[in-house]
């Protein structure tokens, strides 16, 4: 079927919920005794020179990211699975992000986004995070229906390549992947194996008919911005093995842009991000805690997303102490967190 564009949405307060709920030489030892004695020390210095080299071109590409974007999300579906299924309409937004870096610990660089929406009366939305990396331990997988895993990695598994971790708008989290920053061409692109992850809001919230995506998303530096590009194959997990229903192609473009007010975020996070830092350290925790864990609700869970946004409100408004809310926040986190989730055909069975 012909595929339609969606104009770019009108955004107020009361569609804070609605949207979004839409970043590290070895010295040739001094040659003496035979010559292929000598030659080893010179062949590890090139070798960790440029690795060395790698990674700082790594960790430029991750931090180019940061920056103020007018991005445009367009999603279409090309391929149907199902001889029944008919491919939904292009769906097209745009919208004003600041990205911010949050954290740079050299081997670890965590980016903020950050939604800047509405009228006249422009507000922000907390939106995702991302969180890069460099030859970690482990990954932490989505592995359906509201549940997360953490896969051990070994070192040579790891070696020379950066994990991704997405982050929901309340920090819990939504997928992770590992892979290698290639900086071929003259552009810089990371691109991991296919891994799964959520729906993303504008599914969760309209469709029941699949129960997961199989992603690969591709981060690409531009001359101006960056493109976010996603691989989607809608999977339906119900039956006895997954089953594919579509594919879609995901394209997010982030154009460098200062023409919105930015300031509207950057408030919005000098307020509020003593409070979030206790909300990342909690999930910090439960990750490090468990190997595997969950939300005791299925489907898109913006009623716990919500509770701690608000908590968050209330701290930008100077109605709430930072360490308060953030009490408040891992008493919510503890009303939904299962340590011992259930297979998975029996978490799809509260899936609505």
């Amino acid at each position: 079927m012909t595929a339609q564009a969606q104009s770019s949405p009108q955004f107020s307060k009361p569609l804070l919920s609605a949207f979004a709920l839409a970043a590290f030489a070895l010295s040739a030892s001094t040659m003496t005794g035979c010559a292929t004695t000598a030659a080893a020390p010179a062949a590890e210095t090139q070798s960790s020179s440029t690795q060395d080299a790698q990674f700082e071109k790594d960790r430029k590409a991750i931090l180019a990211m940061a920056g103020t974007y007018h991005v445009t999300f367009d999603f279409t579906e090309t391929v149907a699975f199902d001889i029944d299924y008919a491919l939904a309409p292009q769906k097209i937004s745009s919208g004003n992000e600041v990205v911010r870096v949050i954290a740079d610990e050299g081997d670890y660089i965590s980016l903020q986004h950050i939604l800047v929406v509405g009228g006249e009366d422009k507000f922000p939305v907390k939106h995702w995070r991302q969180d890069w990396r460099y030859e970690p331990s482990s990954v932490l997988v989505f592995t359906g229906a509201n549940s997360w895993e953490r896969r051990d990695l070994s070192p040579s598994e790891a070696k020379g390549k950066w994990s991704q971790t997405v982050y929901q708008v309340d920090d819990a989290p939504r997928y992770g992947a590992l892979g290698t920053w290639s900086h071929e061409d003259g552009y810089s692109s990371w691109t991991p194996p296919a891994e799964w992850r959520p729906l993303p809001r504008r599914d969760a919230t309209t469709r029941d008919d699949y129960q997961a995506v199989e992603a690969i998303n591709r981060h690409t530096i531009t001359p101006d911005g960056w493109v976010h590009e996603q691989n989607n194959t809608k999977l339906i997990l119900t039956g006895e093995r997954p089953q594919a229903l579509a594919r879609e192609i995901g394209v997010n473009t982030y154009m460098n842009s200062d023409d919105f007010d930015i300031a509207v975020a950057d408030d919005y996070w000098a307020a509020t991000k003593d409070f979030w830092a206790e909300v990342r350290a909690e999930w910090d925790r439960i990750e490090a805690t468990y190997r595997e864990f969950g939300l005791s609700v299925q489907g898109e869970p913006e009623e716990v997303y919500m509770k701690i946004l608000d908590l968050a409100e209330a701290v930008e408004d100077g109605e709430k102490t930072a360490s308060v809310a953030a009490q408040e926040a891992r008493a919510v986190i503890a009303d939904y967190l299962v340590t011992d989730p259930e297979p998975l055909s029996e978490r799809l069975a509260g899936t609505d």
